[in-house]
């Protein structure tokens, strides 16, 4: 359906947004009920006064997760949490997941209890429910495919299309953590295989680790908005990088951007294994990706009820279309954004 035999095109030619839109072009919604599709954090559905959301993810192993370093009940978690922050990008809330499992006979009854145990204890956290799934063989490694349903009143869902000429841009928490954590992990990894008898040297950044490992969706920041009397014009969640979200933002909002290093928000000790590393820290909350934090518009008139909230960073504005993407360092030059991050995930 897809592919041309007689002119065959790698997908890396595409990239993650064109393959996006070159699948979005082959589809008709044709039910009425089908109000978004393909396109957004999440699909809504009609389902009589509410709003159903659903969205789906998979975790590949050798591809999202490394199970040297990645606990089974982590990892269980991880796939829940990644689903439901999804959910909470559309400002909807989470209710119901469906898991599916693929695995090998490397796996035994033990091992698949400590991974939906991992599955359980994040249900339990955000308050929703397994409801059903499916199990099959695998031959290459394992595969858990976690989908989740939410829903929201029609008025408060929150797409990625709403942004307007200058809207704050405002993101959660810390950017740049998770992706500083698997660097530690990845180099400590070599350092085993080089050297089996070493110990992990891991002391005093167990932030960092938590953040790879076992990441939390900001469900906190939507029962927030409410309370805080604001609706973002349009909101995202940080999976493949701040630079690459919020130039999905731009582009399905027809707008321009601006944004500031010295207003990213960095945790202190992801500049500390940054320096260690040779890695800096900026780049790693451009484009580093898996922050699972919140990136979302607010209209200009809405700055005093957002100044002072601690958990949110504003960071820069919308601009108009023709003014482009753009990054103005701690010197003050301006640079075009460039989106660099994960292209492994294709989010429909």
């Amino acid at each position: 359906m897809f592919e041309n035999k007689n002119n065959r095109t790698e997908l890396e030619t595409l990239g993650e947004f064109g393959l996006i839109n070159h699948i979005k072009q082959s589809v008709t919604l044709q039910n009425p009920g089908s109000l978004r599709g393909i396109g957004d954090d999440a699909a809504v559905i009609d389902n009589g006064p509410g709003r159903t959301v659903v969205t789906t993810d998979m975790l590949l192993e050798g591809v999202h997760f490394d199970l040297t370093y990645s606990p089974l009940k982590h990892l269980g978690y991880k796939a829940v949490v990644v689903n439901i922050s999804d959910i909470c990008a559309m400002n909807a809330i989470p209710t119901q997941i469906v898991c599916g499992l693929a695995l090998s006979n490397r796996f035994s009854l033990e091992a698949v209890e400590e991974l939906m145990l991992g599955v359980k204890l994040a249900c339990e956290r955000y308050g929703v429910d397994l409801v059903g799934g499916d199990t099959c063989s695998s031959k290459s490694g394992l595969v858990i495919s976690i989908t989740a349903i939410g829903h929201a009143k029609e008025d408060a869902l929150i797409y990625r299309d709403g942004a307007k000429e200058n809207d704050l841009i405002c993101v959660t928490g810390d950017l740049g953590a998770a992706y500083m954590g698997l660097q530690l992990l990845n180099r400590e990894k070599k350092i085993f295989l080089e050297n089996p008898g070493a110990q992990p040297e891991l002391k005093g950044y167990d932030y960092l680790l938590e953040r790879q490992l076992k990441p939390e969706a900001r469900l906190d920041i939507i029962q927030r908005f409410e309370t805080w009397f604001i609706k973002p014009s349009s909101m995202i969640d940080i999976s493949d990088g701040l630079a690459s979200e919020l130039m999905h933002l731009c582009t399905q909002s027809k707008t321009g951007c601006q944004i500031y290093e010295e207003k990213i928000p960095i945790d202190h000790l992801t500049s500390e294994l940054g320096r260690e590393l040779g890695l800096d820290p900026t780049v790693a909350a451009l484009n580093g990706g898996e922050d699972y934090e919140l990136l979302f518009t607010l209209s200009l008139a809405e700055y005093e009820k957002i100044k002072d909230r601690a958990a949110i960073s504003i960071i820069g504005h919308m601009t108009a279309p023709e003014a482009g993407y753009r990054f103005v360092d701690r010197q003050q030059n301006v640079h075009e954004l460039k989106a660099q991050g994960w292209d492994v995930d294709v989010e429909l």
